[in-house]
């Protein structure tokens, strides 16, 4: 069976570029930045030995060389080959490449690499930013569809969320619709 995994890191974003043809597809819209993510949960559950896991490119998977490694090393170990299709590479238990591994390892590098630099110039720039005291976190949107999303999870009633946060109920409703929250 051929499984999809796709990824953006936020929920705005969208996953038209990594179209693949599959069995089963699962997206997660949440930072690659560790391995603790919804949908890949599910993959990884789901997969069964002869399985191929596709993702458009190895960051999609993970962001940082371990976190690649260790994944790929789950799906061998349970039979399951793994297949990147930028980089075009296939990891399985029967197929062993030393060329896949090297630039395994030096892509993984730099996936890792680039997001050590953005972590970086994001401290500087909010240090700068608090510095002159203009800094005031994160945008009250994100503040707001947070609380919304919070709110929501406690069961309170949409109109409440609405009244409460001082919304209407049509922002309620589509934060829930965006984040694909379960309709209580």
């Amino acid at each position: 069976m051929k499984l999809a995994y796709l990824r953006v890191s936020t929920i705005e974003q969208n996953t038209d570029r990594q179209i693949i043809e599959a069995d089963k597809i699962f997206i997660d819209k949440v930072s690659g930045a560790n391995t603790n993510r919804p949908e890949l949960i599910k993959l990884k559950e789901h997969a069964r030995s002869g399985d191929i896991v596709i993702c458009h490119d190895i960051s999609r998977l993970a962001r940082n060389l371990k976190d690649l490694k260790d994944l790929i090393e789950f799906f061998i170990d349970k039979g399951v080959a793994v297949k990147f299709l930028k980089e075009n590479m296939v990891f399985s238990a029967n197929k062993q490449n030393p060329m896949n591994e090297l630039m395994l390892n030096m892509l993984g590098a730099v996936y890792q690499f680039e997001r050590d630099i953005m972590k970086q110039r994001q401290a500087e720039g909010i240090a700068q930013a608090k510095a002159k005291g203009v800094y005031e976190g994160r945008s009250s949107s994100m503040r707001l569809k947070a609380d919304i999303i919070n709110e929501y999870k406690e069961k309170i009633p949409q109109r409440t969320i609405a009244k409460n946060l001082g919304t209407s109920v049509s922002t309620v409703q589509r934060v829930i619709k965006q984040y694909k929250l379960n309709v209580l």
